[in-house]
């Protein structure tokens, strides 16, 4: 194929408008802060968990404190009941049951007490841990929050960036005759689909090229189509090709 040097140094601007576009489409469909955003999810379901675990430990502490709470206010009553009885009660045998009663609802009274202090110190520490589960969980999420918007942003960013990039590669290739264009993107679907010869080497993919190589491209004429022998790309010469 032959194809004037200007129409082929065209070339060089849609290869890197293409890489452009392409970086554009990466990050409209993979933005960085993907794989975070996946790996908060699932540390947040796991922190939801154990603070549904926490929780749960912390309202059976509250609802057993609420019974002892209410066990002592009833042994109180009884107590109180029980002394009002005994100060007015003049049979002995009567005064004496009341007297063991009140001893027993006393020694009862301070289990009770005793129990609810252990509860309440379970509690405290219950309702510390669910304190300290539930900044680590806010936290998560705002950490997610921060970088899925921050992600939406970049998406929107790359998508106004590819459109404006592809309106662009469609002036540059305008131009190009079709023939040439469509040689182009054939090889461009394997390789960077043109770069420069430079100094010998390749710019697609970065390999010098061998002496019998470069001899048959130097004897190419100038508007003659030439590939890189590794990557298979439009080879674009300059001056700064070293075929002098």
């Amino acid at each position: 194929m032959n194809a004037s040097p200007e129409h082929q140094r065209i070339l060089l601007d849609v290869a890197d408008l293409d890489r452009r576009i392409l970086q554009a489409e990466r990050a409209r469909t993979k933005p960085v802060q993907g794989p975070r955003i996946t790996e908060l999810v699932a540390i947040r379901q796991e922190q939801l968990r154990e603070l549904t675990a926490l929780t749960g430990t912390r309202d059976d502490a509250r609802i057993e404190l609420s019974r002892l709470e209410s066990d002592v206010k009833l042994v109180e009553q009884r107590r109180t009941r029980d002394a009002e009885r005994l100060a007015a009660a003049t049979n002995s045998k009567e005064a004496q049951a009341l007297e063991h009663e009140l001893d027993s609802l006393a020694k009862r009274q301070s289990d009770l007490e005793d129990a609810e202090l252990d509860v309440m110190g379970r509690l405290e520490e219950a309702e510390a841990a669910v304190a300290a589960q539930q900044a680590l969980l806010d936290a998560t999420t705002a950490e997610g929050s921060a970088l899925t918007a921050q992600a939406k942003a970049d998406v929107a960013a790359a998508t106004d960036l590819g459109a404006q990039l592809a309106r662009d590669r469609a002036a540059v290739t305008e131009g190009i005759p079709a023939p040439l264009l469509a040689d182009y993107t054939r090889r461009a679907s394997n390789s960077a689909g043109a770069a420069l010869l430079t100094r010998g080497m390749c710019e697609g993919c970065n390999i010098m090229l061998p002496g019998t190589d470069l001899n048959d491209i130097r004897r190419a004429p100038d508007d003659a189509v030439v590939s890189c022998p590794e990557c298979g790309c439009i080879l674009v010469r300059t001056e700064e090709s070293g075929l002098s």
